[in-house]
């Protein structure tokens, strides 16, 4: 779907999920090293500006390409598109690093048609989605720093001129 996204909406940035990379690295790791790992990971994520997470991604290679390479490949691997989010206002930050909530609404609403044979149309599948989140039967999850979407209108309205 993403593939597909992207040709739609080439312009458009792509938020890698960092829990997911996070996994990732993980299974490329020796067990003994993964709070070590997650630490030096968390130090790019977690930093407070893009230059930041810059100068911590640089030390994570340099200190990984020692210890564990394949650790390294599978970052590197994820290119730009781990850090991304930092194009954003700080308080949206942390809800568009993963994909947590978009997993959460798929897995709900998956649940809810299991039990359906198909749908005749389209339109009826997002009715059924419609109504689920309309009447709180899923529940989306507050997006932390919501107030600042406005910014990014403006922000995005900038460049395009």
């Amino acid at each position: 779907g993403l593939g597909k996204a992207v040709q739609a909406w080439p312009d458009s940035d792509i938020q890698r999920c960092v829990v997911h990379k996070l996994r990732n690295l993980l299974d490329h790791c020796p067990k003994h090293a993964h709070k070590e790992l997650r630490r030096d990971y968390w130090q790019i994520i977690g930093a407070d500006s893009r230059q930041a997470a810059d100068i911590a991604y640089a030390d994570f290679v340099d200190k990984w390409t020692k210890l564990c390479p394949p650790v390294v490949r599978s970052l590197k691997e994820a290119g730009d598109h781990l850090l991304t989010f930092f194009k954003l206002p700080g308080p949206l930050r942390r809800s568009m690093r993963t994909t947590n909530g978009l997993e959460n609404l798929n897995r709900e609403f998956r649940r809810r048609t299991k039990t359906q044979g198909s749908f005749s149309t389209e339109a009826a599948a997002l009715t059924l989605l419609y109504g689920l989140l309309a009447f709180g039967q899923i529940k989306l999850r507050r997006i932390n720093g919501y107030q600042s979407l406005s910014e990014i209108g403006t922000n995005e309205l900038r460049r395009a001129a």
